[in-house]
């Protein structure tokens, strides 16, 4: 019963933060992780691209030139593209070692289990590809003002885990992982009136010379080794996995700047 209310719960918020990047406050730090995602993203080459995030309807890997991008929902939607799977970012239907890169847009921040959303992201990666992370900071302004409010009358963002930088790197580390780069932004306080944010778009030049690890968000590019690669266990269910198409042959090769 209270397995079924949790997972109630999540659906719900991850309802509310899809609706919540398309207007105003959500619509504005989305247009900043798209940049930063453009950036880290144009560097990376392969075949196949999964992206699984909280907004899946909207597509964020438009710059990436692998050839076949896909998104996967957590549930059947309304739009959904013809390249789109439905399944769990914990239990995803894909064969070991079949994907170039993973894209996991606030996944973490909204699942009951974030430890195993890595995990499974880890074992479908091929050898040489890469996952790329977008969370909310903790160590940032929206990570302060994330107390301040009562819970209830919250808006939906501040109900994500905030997962910080440090126990991502450590599940990193636990999975024979390798950070490559993260970045950060937007330093701006979450004030919903676009008045208000107006006044203060100074302090992302601000923050990006003083605090540059102290953005809104980070995003962490992860790399699958393959002499570090811890082994994961298969469980014990057995599942069906899709095969993925086989496009033409593409150039596949490393993140073209890292520093």
């Amino acid at each position: 019963m209270m397995n079924a209310a949790a997972d109630l719960a999540e659906d719900n918020a991850l309802k509310e933060i899809a609706t919540w990047f398309e207007h105003g406050l959500g619509h504005e730090l989305l247009a900043f992780e798209q940049r930063i995602l453009d950036r880290l993203l144009a560097g990376l080459y392969g075949v196949h691209l999964a992206q699984i995030g909280v907004n899946p309807l909207h597509p964020l890997a438009d710059a990436s030139t692998i050839t076949h991008k896909f998104v996967i929902y957590p549930e059947l939607t309304l739009g959904m593209g013809p390249e789109s799977l439905v399944a769990d970012a914990t239990e995803m239907p894909l064969n070991q070692n079949s994907v170039d890169v993973v894209l996991l847009h606030h996944t973490l921040d909204f699942s009951a289990s974030p430890h195993q959303v890595v995990r499974e992201a880890a074992r479908v990666v091929r050898p040489g590809g890469y996952i790329l992370v977008v969370g909310f900071n903790p160590a940032s302004l929206w990570g302060v003002m994330k107390w301040r409010a009562c819970q209830q009358h919250a808006q939906v963002w501040r109900r994500a885990q905030f997962i910080s930088q440090r126990r991502l790197h450590d599940w990193i580390q636990l999975l024979g992982l390798t950070t490559v780069r993260t970045l950060t932004d937007y330093y701006q306080p979450p004030y919903v009136s676009d008045t208000w944010r107006g006044r203060f778009a100074g302090l992302n030049r601000l923050g990006r010379r003083s605090l540059p690890g102290c953005g809104a968000f980070y995003a962490t590019l992860v790399r699958k080794d393959v002499a570090s690669m811890t082994p994961i266990a298969p469980k014990r269910r057995t599942r069906r996995f899709i095969q993925l198409p086989v496009p033409e042959p593409a150039t596949r090769g490393q993140i073209s700047e890292t520093r």
